[in-house]
C-alpha cells in the first residue's frame, strides 16, 4: 500500500495581525504594532499549499480559529454583549483584547503531534493537541484545533485523537514544531523524535537563563506514551538551552528533519553525538540508513538562522529519492545562508533543489514555511478516510482565494481590532469556511444554544 506525508497548512485567519505576542520570538517582538495584511498574509499562504500541490505533493488546508475570542474576555471578567465585552476590553485591558484577537493559529507546527499508524500500538494515526501553555494567546487554542482536528480525521478505525496536556508549566507542550520522524519509506515504522528545552522534575537538567523553554521532556514523554510509541521507536533529545536564548524558541527553528534526513545546526542539541547515535542505532533497527547534514557555524551563525529561518523550512522527498527544500524569501536575502544552500544543493547529497517562497506576512510575525504546517504520515486507505473538503485541489483554491478576497481586510492595526464590526466579518468568514472545507459546527459562535 502506497503511503505519504501530507502537509496541512494553516489558512491565515481574518485577524492578522502583529501584536508582539511571543516573547522569545525575535521577529514577533521586533515588528510590535506594525501594521498587517490579513488578506495578502492568507494569499501568500494560499499560493504556497498551491505551488507544493501542483508539484505533485499531498497537501491540505487546516482552518483558522475564531477571532477575537469574545468568550475568554468573558472568562476575564468583561461582560455585556459581544460587541460590549470587546469595547470594554479595548478601554481597560487592550493587551488581552490584542491577544484574544491573535491568528497564531496559522502556525500549524504547533496545532498539535502526530504519530503515524506505523509507529502505534493500536495501528492508528494518533493526535495529541498540544495546550501551548507558555503563552496565553496561544493556550486557548487547543479546544477549537481538537474540534477541527475531529472533523478533519473523522474516522475512528483509523485516527485516534487525545485532548491537550494539562494546562501547567510542567507539561507545556508545543506540537510538532519540537517532533519529527525518521523512516525508510512514510509508511514503514519510524523513530520518533522529540526535542525538549528543559526537565520540569529534574533539576540535573540545564535551562535557557533568558527566554523560557517552551517544551519540557515530560511532555514528550507523556505524548509519546498517549500514542503507544515502542521504547524503540523514540528517542528524546534536549535543545541547547544557549540557542533558546538566543531566540531559537522552537526545535524547527535550528533543525528539519524528513525521511532519513536530519539537517540540523551544529549547535542545535545538547549532546550531539550520543542524540546522532541514537538516531542512527534506532532507525537502523526499523531498516532505515540515518543520515545527518550538519550546517556549521563557521558558514551559518545561530543569528543568521533565526533570521532567515533557514531551519524552519520543509524538507521535502521527491519520486526520485531527492530532497527539495522549501526556505522563505529571507533565506535568499541572507548573503551567507544563500551561499550556503548553494554548496548544499551541489555536493550531490539528498537535498538536491531550493525553492523560495514570499511569506513576509508570516515571518514577520515569526513563522516560516514549517511553522505554517502539520504534518501527517498516512498511508493510502488512510487518506481516503480523511475529510476530503480540507485536501488543495485547484478548484478548491480558486474558491478560497475568493473568499479571502471576499471577507478580509486589506489593512488591520491594533486600533482596529477594537471594531466590533470585526468579529462579525470574522464569524460571516468562518461560517462559510466550514461549508466549504465540509467541517460542521466546529466554532464556538456555530455551537452555541
Amino acid at each position: 500500500m502506497k503511503s505519504y506525508e501530507v502537509n496541512f497548512d494553516g489558512l491565515v485567519g481574518p485577524t492578522h495581525n502583529y501584536g508582539g505576542l511571543s516573547y522569545g520570538n525575535v521577529a514577533s517582538q521586533s515588528n510590535s504594532q506594525q501594521g498587517s495584511s490579513p488578506r495578502e498574509a492568507a494569499r501568500q499562504g494560499l499560493a504556497k499549499m498551491k505551488a507544493l500541490a501542483d508539484m505533485g505533493f499531498k497537501q491540505g488546508v487546516l482552518a483558522p480559529q475564531e477571532r477575537p475570542d469574545v468568550a475568554a474576555l468573558r472568562r476575564l471578567g468583561f461582560s455585556g454583549s459581544d460587541a460590549e465585552v470587546i469595547q470594554r476590553a479595548a478601554k481597560d485591558a487592550m493587551p488581552l483584547l490584542v491577544a484574544s484577537c491573535s491568528a497564531s493559529s496559522m502556525w500549524v507546527a504547533n496545532a498539535a503531534t502526530v504519530s503515524p499508524s506505523a509507529d502505534t500500538v493500536d495501528g492508528r494515526v494518533h493526535f495529541t493537541a498540544a495546550n501551548l501553555n507558555c503563552k496565553y494567546h496561544r493556550s486557548i487554542e487547543h479546544p477549537t484545533t481538537s474540534r477541527v482536528l475531529g472533523a478533519m480525521f473523522n474516522n475512528e478505525k483509523h485516527f485516534a485523537h487525545h485532548a491537550a496536556l494539562p494546562a501547567v508549566a510542567q507539561f507545556g507542550d508545543e506540537g510538532a514544531a519540537n517532533h519529527t520522524r525518521f523512516c525508510r519509506a512514510y509508511g514503514d515504522p519510524g523513530v520518533e523524535f522529540f526535542v525538549y528545552g528543559r526537565s520540569a522534575f529534574d533539576s540535573r537538567y540545564p535551562a535557557p537563563q533568558k527566554y523560557p523553554a517552551r517544551q519540557t521532556l515530560e511532555a514528550s514523554q507523556a505524548v509519546a506514551r498517549l500514542h503507544g510509541l515502542s521504547d524503540g521507536g523514540v528517542v528524546y533529545a534536549q535543545q541547547n538551552p544557549a540557542v533558546i536564548d538566543q531566540g531559537v524558541f522552537h526545535n524547527d527553528v535550528i533543525s528539519v528533519g524528513n525521511g532519513e534526513v536530519l539537517f540540523y545546526h551544529e549547535d542545535a542539541f545538547l549532546e550531539t553525538d550520543a542524540v546522532l547515535g541514537q538516531l542512527r542505532a534506532k532507525l537502523a533497527n526499523k531498516g532505515g540508513h540515518f543520515q545527518a547534514i550538519c550546517v556549521p557555524r563557521a558558514a551559518v551563525a545561530v543569528e543568521d538562522a533565526v533570521r532567515s529561518y533557514l531551519f524552519n523550512s520543509q524538507l521535502l522527498s521527491r519520486d526520485d529519492g531527492s530532497m527539495l527544500l522549501v526556505v522563505p524569501e529571507e533565506c535568499r536575502n541572507n548573503e551567507r545562508v544563500w551561499a550556503y544552500l548553494g554548496q548544499l544543493t551541489s555536493q550531490g547529497g539528498p537535498v538536491r533543489e531550493v525553492k523560495v517562497f514570499d511569506l513576509k506576512q508570516s515571518m514577520q510575525n515569526g513563522g516560516g514555511p514549517a511553522c505554517l504546517r502539520l504534518r501527517v504520515a498516512l498511508k493510502e486507505s488512510e487518506l481516503a478516510a480523511v475529510n476530503q473538503g480540507v485536501i488543495m485541489t485547484a478548484p478548491l483554491y480558486d474558491t478560497l482565494v475568493q473568499w479571502v478576497d471576499k471577507h478580509y481586510r486589506d489593512r488591520l492595526g491594533e486600533a482596529d481590532l477594537a471594531d466590533p464590526q470585526l468579529l462579525v466579518e470574522c464569524r460571516t468568514a468562518l461560517d462559510e469556511l466550514t461549508q466549504i472545507l465540509k467541517l460542521g459546527s466546529v466554532y464556538p459562535f456555530q455551537r452555541q444554544p
